[in-house]
């Protein structure tokens, strides 16, 4: 199965599960369907930002200030992100879901769980995913996401975090 092959749960409007469809099916519909980012930290408060391969299938070589994708069928939020931190990045780690919202850009609406995690600085992408990776302080990413190709989740994503951060202290 492709990436845009794999199944999902289509969810409503309350994030409720209504039935299990492709999610080439769900993005084709505009069905809502659940994803699940995280925004990884290191120990010194700067955000990973990576460049996605030219080979995946969505959005390929733009940059992307979140790790993640969709859920599967059964999986929680934090499942989907753990699970998605050690497929893209090789770490393990226990990402801390902030928030969930309705995404209408990108490809398709979905349900977006947004996460945060401290991990080491030392990840190893898969190059099948990840073409490049650095760390950047707020104000470098702040300025990347003016000058750099972003994904629409990234700009709205970053957007989000930045205020439930600020909102939280």
């Amino acid at each position: 199965m492709s990436v845009v092959d794999e199944l999902v749960e289509r969810v409503d409007g309350q994030d409720r599960v209504l039935g299990v469809v492709s999610r080439r099916e769900a993005i084709r519909e505009d069905w809502l369907h659940r994803v699940a980012v995280t925004m990884c930290r290191d120990e010194r408060g700067r955000i990973l930002v990576h460049r996605r391969s030219e080979q995946v299938s969505r959005f390929p070589g733009f940059y992307e200030v979140e790790v993640g994708g969709a859920a599967n069928v059964g999986e929680s939020y934090e499942q989907a992100a753990a699970r998605e931190l050690a497929e893209e990045l090789g770490i393990r780690a226990l990402p801390r879901l902030l928030f969930t919202f309705v995404n209408r850009s990108g490809l398709s609406p979905h349900w977006l769980g947004v996460h945060e995690a401290v991990v080491p600085d030392a990840v190893i992408p898969d190059p099948d995913e990840v073409a490049w990776h650095g760390w950047l302080t707020e104000p470098e990413l702040r300025s990347a996401l003016l000058e750099w190709r972003f994904t629409p989740d990234s700009h709205e994503a970053f957007s989000r975090y930045l205020a439930f951060r600020t909102a939280q202290s």
